[in-house]
């Protein structure tokens, strides 16, 4: 089965800045799109990027715009997610997932890594 795990997690003040990694343990990104989203306390889970097998096409919530940006490399088989001038607001649980074409809906990724934890102090 395909696992992908996220690292890169922690605590930092406000207006730092992570760099977020999601690898695949078996298999291949190079033909799927992957996507990141969040779980912030007591809200429900929200999109954040996705970028498409190539890495040609990208989308973003309009939230992180200019802040976030998702890249892949597929030699090593692992998504990022860099994380400038982040907010408290970003404090969540970040997941990645692959799916089979770019989509801001989580129903259409089949498969999620176990999440890392994103905390940002004011």
């Amino acid at each position: 089965q395909v696992r992908l795990v996220e690292s890169g997690g922690g605590l930092v003040q406000a207006g730092g800045s992570l760099r977020l990694s999601c690898a695949a343990s078996r298999g291949t990104f190079s033909s799927y799109a992957v996507g990141w989203f969040r779980r912030a306390p007591e809200k429900e889970r929200e999109f954040v990027a996705t970028i498409g097998g190539s890495g040609i096409t990208t989308a973003y919530a309009n939230s992180v715009k200019g802040r976030f940006t998702i890249s892949r490399d597929n030699a090593k088989n692992t998504v990022y997610l860099q994380m400038n001038s982040l907010k408290p607001e970003d404090t969540a649980v970040y997941y990645c997932a692959r799916g089979t074409y770019v989509s801001v809906a989580p129903a259409s990724y089949l498969y999620w890594g176990q999440g890392t934890q994103v905390t940002v102090s004011s």
